[in-house]
């Protein structure tokens, strides 16, 4: 019989290894990967750039004068056709580059466009490349064709003053106008076709100009839903159309709106952005953020990217 000292002495007794299957194996060195090994794994590609030219339509017999809203038959005045004529040529001759977003290395691209027309670039690489763009396209073979595009598609308000300003543009860029009804005009409930003189006296008016993001029409919508409309119908365009330039005719204050929403300002500012009838703003909307490249613009379009 073994005395107590002895069973100490004794060696340990190992037990057998049991085998390992492949599928612990595998969660075992995935575990454990080593920065090199993760790094060699292919990153997801981010989804590219959304290019939004925001348009306001053009001037109607009432503009400046009264509140039209959402009550139909406001078509546009003479003067409103001429300005949609000119921003749809404005539009057609645009430079529009084939990744608004910053180059993968940090630096913008340096260009020169007059009026949309002849645009000499330099590529990230120093190798030139001239391109000429008609009717929104790249017309000088591959290389022209990579460094620009053409717009995509052509949205408005179901108003008629904006589907009118829509129409030369669609006409001149080639693309059939799409009814967007997140791009109309506020609701304005009771005040609508109330004369603008009249409503500056109310009370209310401070309201409308100082504090927006409190103020509700009778009847009607309130700012900040109408600024929560126009980004939902940015965000909805921005995943119809990933990498590619849009335009959208819509309304002053909507476009507003989307201006201050894209730069992170308060609502209780954005009555100090101008957007003037028939003007282009130009917003790119990438996942790292969006750019404002151009606010109520009324003269000539270059190259449009960030600096």
């Amino acid at each position: 019989m073994a005395t107590p000292a002895a069973k100490e002495d004794a060696a340990p007794t190992k037990r057998p290894r049991k085998a390992i299957s492949a599928s612990a194996r595998d969660a075992v060195t995935a575990a454990t990967a080593t920065p090199a090994r993760a790094a060699r794994r292919p990153k997801p590609t981010p989804a590219p750039a959304t290019l939004i030219f925001f348009v306001r339509h053009g001037t109607t017999p009432t503009t400046g004068q009264v509140l039209p809203g959402r009550a139909p038959g406001l078509h546009l005045a003479d003067s409103g056709k001429a300005e949609a004529e000119a921003v749809a040529e404005r539009l057609a001759a645009l430079t529009i580059p084939a990744t608004p977003a910053i180059p993968a290395n940090g630096k913008a691209t340096d260009s020169k466009a007059t009026d949309g027309k002849a645009t000499d670039s330099k590529a990230t690489d120093g190798t030139p490349a001239n391109s000429k763009v008609a009717n929104g396209k790249a017309a000088h073979g591959t290389e022209a064709a990579h460094a620009t595009l053409s717009v995509a598609a052509v949205y408005a308000s179901p108003l008629e003053r904006a589907r009118e300003t829509a129409a030369p543009i669609g006409k001149r860029l080639g693309r059939k106008v799409a009814i967007e009804k997140g791009l109309i005009e506020m609701d304005f409930g009771e005040w609508t076709g109330a004369e603008l003189k009249a409503l500056r006296k109310l009370p209310e008016w401070n309201a409308v100009q100082r504090y927006p993001s409190g103020f509700q029409f009778p009847g009607g919508e309130a700012f900040s839903a109408m600024r929560a409309r126009i980004a939902a119908t940015v965000a909805m365009l921005c995943l119809r159309h990933p990498g590619e330039a849009i335009v959208a005719v819509s309304h002053a204050d909507v476009i507003k709106a989307a201006v201050s929403d894209a730069l992170g300002t308060h609502l209780d500012l954005f009555q100090r952005i101008v957007v003037s009838t028939c003007s282009v703003t130009a917003i790119s909307y990438s996942p790292t953020g969006p750019v404002v490249l151009a606010v109520n613009s009324t003269g000539g379009l270059g190259a449009l990217r960030p600096s």
